[in-house]
């Protein structure tokens, strides 16, 4: 996976005023370019922080957000209010705005001098009631933003724009994602349909299907010599049981496997494509369904659902882009069955085939088992233990009239016993608040059964995500009780219906 944060970049924008005078304003614009390049340095924020002149009046606020909406490498901006910038300057700009917006509640300083304070220090120093007429506007014109305060040199803000920044990239991937669905839906399951037009307009997600069989004339078509030197690859990076190396009884089901991993990446990059599903009930003339092939594109970054979950696929890739070099990763993920002893629950997750080996820093074994489903030849995938650790578990629904996130903090444990005979990867995970505070809440919300499981980004960026896309987050935590969160939901429905209007 390529780094997604490279090429894109927030800009800063400080709001002031000409009543100041021109020697004001030049102390403005460099202490909010020091400002800006203390953010620019910080090793938590991955984007690229770019300096914009001060703005003073309405004509330069509303043509520089337009700049931003229109450039495609900014993904957002972040404002401060370094004096006293008079709030209706800002209506046409922010009423333009349509990048997502970060309020930084700053100052240049950060202890007071408090021996030589005079008028010219209060003068150039209003950031604190500066950014309250700045708050009261965005409030006032409905501006959906995240708002930090502190210092920009310390690392606490620093880390939450950071956080802001994934979320906001994310946000910017989302726009530029093209899924190609290989097959249609698992037939007779609801929570896998949605409305591909509607995730278009409000993701910006091109969500279309082409023919297995478009796919199988790909992975024909791969060169001899490409299989070798990916199965070379693979024994170099996995366990690979002595049946399926060269040599063994059943290497040509690994040849097949590594034909299907380099026909998928060349359909997908051809394509460009960051995200794909499959379906056992469609696989054409595929003769395994995709199992490592899957697993490797996740770990580089591709979204996948199974069984035609697009939803899914959406979630798995943008977690990763949000994720990018952060320790840990993102994969598909299900809720598979339960360990029901009272004080000791936990959820055992895997999926047919398709965990991703992101999450685990561990060498996972390829191997080669049969599957009950599909009609097709024995599948070889991956198999591993996720690590121990925080995670997010996210499922996308949707719900009709609006789409719905509904996320779970967890923690992945070590299983209670070792379990030789479960041929494929999973993580074991007990949730927030508790087993069965989480099950009913989850139930209540009509959560999908697919979800994404990360362990490389928290709560705060789905957080974030969701104020940027302005979608419906419900929130399962330490704090969740089934009363508090039921009544969430009846409020949410409310409030996302008269958000839409009539």
């Amino acid at each position: 996976m390529h780094n997604p944060f490279e090429t894109r970049e927030i800009w800063f924008l400080t709001g002031s005023q000409g009543l100041y005078g021109p020697e004001t304003l030049e102390q403005v614009a460099a202490q909010s370019r020091t400002i800006a390049e203390s953010l620019d340095a910080a090793s938590d924020i991955p984007v690229r922080i770019v300096w914009k002149p001060v703005l003073t009046d309405r004509d330069a606020i509303r043509e520089v957000a337009l700049a931003a909406n229109a450039d495609p490498a900014c993904v957002g901006v972040i404002t401060w209010m370094h004096t006293f910038s008079p709030a209706k300057m800002w209506i046409q700009g922010l009423d333009a705005l349509a990048t997502p917006l970060l309020h930084l509640h700053t100052q240049a300083n950060v202890e007071l001098p408090w021996s030589t304070i005079d008028m010219d220090f209060m003068n150039l120093n209003q950031a604190a009631h500066g950014d309250r007429e700045f708050g009261y506007i965005a409030t006032r014109l409905g501006v959906d933003r995240k708002t930090v305060v502190g210092h920009a040199s310390d690392e606490t803000v620093q880390a939450k724009i950071g956080r802001w920044a994934r979320a906001a990239t994310g946000w910017a991937e989302m726009h530029s994602l093209k899924l190609a669905r290989f097959g249609d839906n698992m037939r007779g399951v609801a929570v896998t349909e949605g409305d591909k037009t509607e995730a278009e307009l409000r993701l910006g997600v091109s969500v279309n299907t082409w023919g297995v069989n478009d796919l199988v004339e790909v992975v024909d078509g791969i060169e001899e010599s490409a299989v070798d030197e990916l199965v070379a690859e693979y024994e170099g990076l996995y366990d690979v049981v002595p049946e399926l190396r060269r040599g063994g009884e059943r290497h040509e089901s690994l040849r097949y496997g590594a034909r299907q991993e380099l026909g998928l990446r060349r359909f997908l990059e051809d394509g460009g494509f960051g995200a794909f599903t499959t379906n056992f009930e469609d696989l054409g003339g595929l003769r395994q369904l995709p199992g490592l092939a899957v697993q490797r594109l996740m770990a580089d970054g591709y979204g996948f659902g199974a069984e035609g979950d697009w939803k899914t696929a959406i979630l798995v890739r943008v977690a990763a882009v949000m994720g990018y070099g952060l320790p840990g990763g993102a994969s598909l993920m299900e809720d598979y069955t339960y360990e029901m002893t009272p004080g000791s629950e936990k959820i055992l997750g895997a999926h047919m085939l398709e965990v991703s080996p992101t999450l685990t820093t561990g060498r996972p074994s390829l191997e080669i088992h049969p599957l009950g489903i599909g009609d097709r030849e024995d599948p070889v995938r991956l198999k591993f233990m996720a690590d121990a650790g925080p995670a997010v578990v996210v499922a996308l629904s949707d719900m009709r009239e609006r789409f719905r996130l509904v996320a779970n903090v967890v923690e992945v444990v070590e299983p209670d016993e070792k379990l030789p005979k479960l041929p494929v990867a999973c993580a074991v995970w007990e949730p927030q608040p508790d087993f069965a505070t989480s099950a009913e809440c989850w139930l209540t919300a009509g959560a999908a059964h697919h979800t994404v499981m990360t362990t490389a980004v928290g709560l705060e960026v789905w957080e974030d995500l969701a104020t940027i896309a302005d979608i419906e987050l419900a929130i399962i935590d330490e704090s969740t009780t089934v009363r508090s969160f039921a009544q969430e939901l009846r409020t949410n429905q409310v409030f996302h219906r008269l958000a839409q209007g009539f």
